[in-house]
Order: structure tokens, then C-alpha cells, then sequence
């Protein structure tokens, strides 16, 4: 299967956080980077509301669905319902280090169980027309990753993945909150980078601690691609406004202004259509991150999105024309 380009950046799957309208806002900024949905789970693909688990607008394109789950059977179906949306991509959470993921025996706790994801990933593959990824850790708790990690993408390998992206730290699932994972153990970026050079034939994405897109054109020397979250999500045109130049094209627009008035009218007809405010600026307050207004444009979005209309967002950006001026 031929492999997603366009996964040379991506921005990770974020529970709560990577919803349709922040795919709508990040695809404004790059044309090419590839957008992770939130974790969904097979059960609430089989049970749930799929129009609102699964829709999304044509424009987000290419974009990627994260399931979680970890019985074949029902990854299998997931797969094969999810499908019929139209994503480019459909992938397996074995990385989420969360309490409500490691209750559900599925996430980081699944790199425990190699076989298990396996089989997991070949049913999954069996029902999708399009390719089947993995998001890993470099192992969990005691595991040693030098050990565990090189045979853990050998297994993938063998149940047909082709591309796995690794996010660089270790989880530990006990003793640590899903907060403290993000910042402990040390990131260990030089093991990930040895895994492409031991596995040439697969794409291989680092994840974990990019911060800026400097940083993923290094990694990019060595990786086939690159996956950025939370700096996406609170600098989103440092991460995404030149992110198009990785392919060689131009970015589509030249300033964060550009972006904040571009998304006007969509903003617009979201709230035409009965929806609030917040449920898309909530994805914006990081738009101006060390840019002049800044702030006054995080406040009056946070202070007035919740209850307001248009004039709330007209008022954060002539806020931002201020500054600059």
C-alpha cells in the first residue's frame, strides 16, 4: 500500500482537544500536513453516534482516524464502519498513557501485549481500504526500551503496518499521572532515530517534546516523518504557518492575521447553524503565541467566547490590529 506523504508532518491525536474545528483551523495553515483526529474507541464506533464521532468536513483532507480498543473483532468492524467516512488513514492508540485508556485495556498498556496488537492490527487491515498505522511508546514501567522497542516494530511489521509513528518517552502507567507522563522519563530521541536506521523499509515518525519546526526539520534528517501536538496546539502558526515549505510549496497564508480572518466567516456559520463560539476560538488562543496582541487577543476570546457572538472575535482581532499598529 502506498505510503502517506503527507505524514512527513503531522499533528497528533489529543483527547478533547483534536476535534473537527481544531482540524478546520490547522488546515487553514498548511495544505499538506496530516491532522489526527482525538481517540475515538471501537465500542463507541459500534454503539455511539457516528455521525458525530466520525464526520468531518471534506476539507480537512488529509486526515487521519486514531482508534483505541484492543479486541480484533470489534477494531475489525470499528475499522471497517469508520472506513465508510473517508478517511486517508485509519490508526491504533498504543501510546495513550490515560487512566480511562489503561482501564479499558487499551493504549500505552498494550505495548505489554504485542501479540494482542498484532492480531489487533491485522483484523483492522483486513477491513480497511486504506492503510493501517500504529502510535506507540518506547516501551511502558520497566520494560527496557532497547529492547522492547525493536521488537515491538518487527511485530507490527509482520501483521502488515508499514508506517508507526513513536513518541520518544517511556510511559509509566503506574506511578505517574497522565500530566507528569508528558515531562518524565527523558525523551530519547537518539533510540528512535536507531530504530529507522535497524528498520530502513518502514516510515518511521518521532513524536514527543517537537517544539518547534526547526526542530522537526532535524529530526527529519534522520526520520521519515515528524508529529507535533502540543506545540501545535498552543503555537499553532509557529508549527503550521511555514509547514507547507516541507513539501516544497508555498504556505497558504503570510501572517496569523491572515489565518484570524480567514476563519471569520467559518466561525460565522458555525454560529449561524447554533453553535457557540468557544467550541472553536478554545483551539485559537495560541494563534499570536510571542506576537505583538497577544495577550489581549487570548483575553477577550476567554473572557467573552464562552457567552458572546462575531463581535467577541471582531473585538479580539482589531485588539491584535492594535498592538501591531
Amino acid at each position: 500500500m502506498k505510503i502517506n506523504q503527507n505524514a512527513r508532518l503531522s499533528t497528533a491525536p489529543m483527547m478533547d482537544w483534536t476535534d473537527r474545528h481544531c482540524r478546520t483551523f490547522y488546515r487553514l495553515m498548511s495544505r499538506h500536513a496530516l491532522l489526527y483526529t482525538e481517540m475515538v474507541t471501537a465500542q463507541a464506533v459500534l454503539h455511539g453516534d457516528r455521525a458525530r464521532l466520525l464526520g468531518f468536513e471534506p476539507e480537512q483532507h488529509p486526515v487521519a482516524l486514531q482508534l483505541g480498543g484492543s479486541e480484533p473483532e470489534a477494531l475489525h468492524e470499528a475499522t471497517r464502519i469508520a472506513a465508510q467516512w473517508g478517511y486517508d488513514e485509519i490508526n491504533l492508540n498504543v501510546g495513550c498513557p490515560s487512566d480511562r485508556v489503561q482501564s479499558g485495556c487499551f493504549g500505552a498498556v498494550l505495548m505489554k501485549q504485542p501479540g494482542l496488537v498484532a492480531d489487533c492490527v491485522a483484523a483492522m487491515i483486513d477491513a480497511s481500504p486504506v492503510e493501517v498505522t500504529v502510535k506507540c511508546r518506547i516501551g511502558v514501567d520497566d520494560q527496557d526500551p532497547a529492547e522492547v522497542l525493536p521488537a515491538f516494530l518487527d511485530r507490527m511489521r509482520g501483521a502488515g503496518v508499514r508506517r508507526i509513528a513513536i513518541h520518544a518517552r517511556k510511559a509509566w502507567l503506574q506511578g505517574l499521572s497522565p500530566r507528569e507522563n508528558r515531562t518524565l522519563p527523558p525523551l530519547d530521541y537518539p533510540l528512535v532515530h536507531a530504530m529507522k536506521r535497524a528498520f530502513p523499509d518502514l516510515h518511521l515518525s518521532v513524536n514527543g517534546g517537537i517544539a518547534s519546526l526547526d526542530e522537526a526539520r532535524a529530526h527529519l534528517r534522520v526520520m521519515d516523518g515528524v508529529m507535533v501536538g502540543r506545540a501545535a496546539y498552543h503555537q499553532p502558526w509557529d508549527i503550521l504557518g511555514a509547514a507547507d515549505r516541507l513539501w516544497d510549496d508555498a504556505p497558504p497564508f503570510a501572517t496569523a492575521a491572515d489565518v484570524a480572518l480567514a476563519m471569520r466567516p467559518r466561525i460565522a456559520a458555525h454560529l449561524r447553524a447554533g453553535g457557540r463560539l468557544h467550541q472553536i476560538t478554545r483551539h485559537m488562543l495560541g494563534l499570536f503565541h510571542g506576537q505583538p496582541g497577544a495577550r489581549s487577543w487570548k483575553r477577550v476570546l476567554s473572557e467573552g467566547a464562552p457567552g458572546g457572538g462575531i463581535e467577541v472575535y471582531d473585538a479580539a482581532i482589531a485588539s491584535v490590529s492594535r498592538a501591531a499598529a
